[in-house]
């Protein structure tokens, strides 16, 4: 068999790229991680264990200064949880995997089946059949681009095959995680970490707030009404509030990203609406997000209009700047949370980043109202 070449080598490291594009992605690759006559000096550190039993104190040392991993992580909090949580979230699916292993693994060998037989036969029960409407669901509740999913036969039928096996596969797992919710119905499996949490404190006293004040969850979103995927997480929010009604209200803070331009007037806008009317609010952020390419001062107020205020008050307020610091607050306030990114959530601390499906929030939402009720 022939060896292959420098090129073939770059392509299947690099996938579907071009090859112009990925040959230059390695180069660069291969600049950046190249060796040097020169080495590198390291800082001389200690390592030393913590004292037995001791799950706080400093961190580290510099001269006679103790830093605390406060210190340490600074303005990199976000991150820092972030990380935590994928940690957090590789613990738990290996320990789901181990408890399919060991549990329907003891259930397959009295029956006498590999592990996978066993599955296929007893857990999934054959075969797995998906609709052509649960796939045209998934790509409208994903807002999938039709457009390009259906510019030719080849690539329609392609798209529409990956998505079918997509929800093939959700739909045996989702059969695997009950059969094992099962099994452990009477045997709780015992965990010894927990699910990180970012503890801050936000002022929500003035923001739009979509729910009871008494709902046990609290969803802080900072938005920036421009942004594509926030829009995307908007309708995920009223699929929220559909499905869990007074148990969830939700908290808007505005996070305009330097690059939208028009996001910020959007969002002094939007703050002149929620001041003649909070409830008005949320039509007039739905109508926002439905119009991204039209947020001239014209539309602005037209939304304003369709929203159901009065347009000569909403006029006065925007032109006046009423709610431009209050806009720049909240900005600051996330940027001093480590926010870079828009949507981010915040499910009683817990962290959700970017426009995550229902089942995401869901799965965060339930876990919290289960606390609420110990």
């Amino acid at each position: 068999m022939a060896q292959p070449t420098l090129i073939n080598k770059i392509q299947r490291r690099f996938g579907p790229m071009g090859t112009a594009t990925a040959v230059l992605s390695f180069l660069i690759f291969a600049v950046v991680t190249a060796c040097t006559n020169e080495s590198r000096a390291k800082p001389n550190f200690i390592f030393k264990p913590k004292a037995e039993g001791a799950s706080s104190g400093p961190i580290a040392k510099i001269g006679n200064e103790e830093i605390t991993e406060e210190m340490l992580i600074g303005d990199e909090r976000l991150e820092f949880v972030d990380l935590n949580k994928k940690i957090y979230d590789f613990k738990m699916e290996r320990l789901n995997k181990l408890l399919e292993e060991k549990l329907i693994g003891a259930e397959a060998k009295k029956a006498n089946m590999s592990l996978p037989e066993y599955i296929e036969k007893k857990v999934v029960g054959g075969s797995i059949k998906v609709s052509n409407s649960e796939i045209e669901k998934f790509i409208d509740d994903r807002r999938l681009p039709r457009a390009q999913i259906d510019k030719d036969e080849e690539t329609k039928k392609k798209v529409r095959g990956q998505i079918s096996a997509f929800i093939e596969n959700e739909k045996k797992q989702t059969k695997v995680a009950n059969y094992v919710a099962k099994l452990t119905a009477g045997h709780p499996v015992e965990v010894y970490f927990t699910k990180p949490r970012f503890q801050f404190n936000v002022d929500i006293s003035k923001s739009p707030i979509l729910g009871s004040k008494d709902a046990p969850v609290t969803i802080i979103e900072y938005s920036d009404f421009q942004c594509p995927y926030c829009s995307k997480a908007a309708m995920t929010v009223n699929q929220i509030k559909k499905k869990f009604g007074g148990k969830v209200k939700v908290v808007f803070k505005h996070f305009p990203l330097p690059i939208h331009r028009e996001a910020r007037p959007a969002s002094e806008a939007s703050m002149c609406v929620h001041d003649q009317n909070p409830d008005k609010f949320w039509k007039y952020h739905d109508l926002l997000f439905a119009n991204q390419d039209k947020f001239d001062e014209a539309s602005l107020e037209k939304f304003a209009k369709d929203a159901g205020v009065n347009v000569d008050k909403f006029k006065d307020c925007f032109k006046s700047g009423k709610f431009r610091e209050t806009v720049q607050k909240d900005y600051m306030d996330g940027d001093k949370l480590g926010v870079k990114s828009t949507p981010t959530f915040f499910v009683n601390g817990q962290l959700v980043s970017g426009a995550q499906p229902i089942e995401v929030f869901s799965d965060v939402i339930e876990e919290e109202i289960a606390l609420a009720k110990k």
